[in-house]
C-alpha cells in the first residue's frame, strides 16, 4: 500500500472513530481523538527518521494520555459551570 493511501485510510478511520465516540464522556473521547492524532503525527515524524511504526506508537500513547487529561479537565470545568 502506498504511503498516500495509508494516510488517507488513517484519516478516514480517525474521522469515523471520532464520530462513533460522540456519545462517550470527555475523557474517553479526548483520549481516543488524542491517540489518533498523536499516531498520525508520530507516523509523520517517525517516517522522517526511518521508523514510522515506532513514531506512531509513541505519538498514540502521548496523544492518548494528553487527550484524556484535557477531556477530563473540560468535563470538570463544565460541571463547575453547571453547579454555579
Amino acid at each position: 500500500m502506498a504511503r498516500a493511501e495509508m494516510k488517507r485510510l488513517a484519516l478516514v478511520g480517525l474521522g469515523a472513530f471520532a464520530l462513533a465516540l460522540g456519545g462517550c464522556n470527555n475523557a474517553v473521547s479526548g483520549g481516543a481523538i488524542g491517540a489518533g492524532a498523536g499516531a498520525l503525527g508520530g507516523m509523520a515524524i517517525g517516517s522522517l527518521s526511518g521508523d514510522m511504526g515506532k513514531g506512531a506508537v509513541i505519538g498514540a500513547v502521548a496523544g492518548g494520555i494528553g487527550g484524556a487529561i484535557i477531556g477530563d479537565q473540560n468535563r470538570r470545568r463544565d460541571q463547575r459551570n453547571r453547579d454555579y
